[in-house]
């Protein structure tokens, strides 16, 4: 048995950790502080390290976190993250066997060319590329490299929980009711968005059948939503058109 626990970071940043009574694994942790405190508090002993890409916000604590625990460092090697020992690409797998579990790699370019996901079919870590009710600025790569990669990751099981690093739900539902207003889920998610935000608690993990129905990157075929950007002057309907229309929006909402 295990937990995976938000351990806030920066301003809106998370770090996973998925944890046990002894043991724990933290995902993208920018900092270390804060997983420090969080190991001391739960008495827990790091294990390894896990990483979807290399910004600074995601990296940044690795190298101290190291310097207390020598632990394995899983990701995409690059020039620009040298805390990674161990080189991951798409279909690789990494075992957690002090927690029965093993993450399946997808390659998911489009906010970094170095950026993957972890995958089990119960659980998503995607970084920056899949948000709740949004997704991540093209940084590297294409807009139709991120198309696809949000594709792949919505094709996973419906009952996915879905792990980002930021907590940007909030933000994202406003953009979302502005592309697609008539959406029930979309309205109903914003109002337990509102009252999850009021208690401050975070509003993630989601699943992949929430994101389906409420997330406009991944509804790119949805009526209302075409609609909406052939009302801001959009001419091509197919879907990367729409998708490349929703992140320029996006980007200056």
């Amino acid at each position: 048995m295990f937990d995976i626990t938000a351990i806030p970071a920066f301003s809106d940043n998370y770090i996973w950790a998925i944890h046990n009574n002894r043991h724990a694994v933290v995902v993208d942790p920018g900092e270390a502080p804060p997983v420090l405190a969080f190991l001391a508090a739960h008495k827990l002993e790091l294990t390894a390290i896990l990483c979807t890409h290399r910004h600074q916000d995601h990296i940044g604590g690795i190298e101290n976190l190291r310097g207390v625990y020598n632990v394995p460092v899983y990701g995409h090697r690059h020039p620009d993250n040298p805390h990674i020992s161990e080189d991951l690409r798409e279909g690789d797998k990494v075992s957690l066997a002090e927690f029965g579990l093993v993450f399946n790699i997808l390659g998911i370019p489009g906010h970094l060319d170095d950026h993957i996901a972890f995958v089990t079919p119960d659980i998503l870590f995607c970084g920056d590329v899949l948000f709740g009710a949004g997704c991540g600025r093209n940084k590297e790569g294409t807009l139709a490299q991120l198309h696809r990669s949000l594709q792949r990751l919505s094709q996973l099981p419906a009952y996915t929980s879905v792990y980002c690093a930021h907590e940007y739900t909030a933000a994202n539902i406003r953009f979302a009711l502005a592309c697609e207003p008539g959406n029930a889920a979309l309205q109903q998610r914003a109002q337990d968005i509102q009252r999850l935000r009021t208690s401050n608690l975070p509003t993630l993990p989601s699943t992949i059948r929430l994101e389906q129905q409420t997330n406009p990157f991944l509804r790119c075929a949805s009526p209302e939503i075409i609609r909406t950007l052939q009302q801001r002057g959009l001419i091509d309907t197919s879907e990367l058109a729409v998708f490349t229309a929703l992140r320029e929006w996006r980007d200056h909402f």
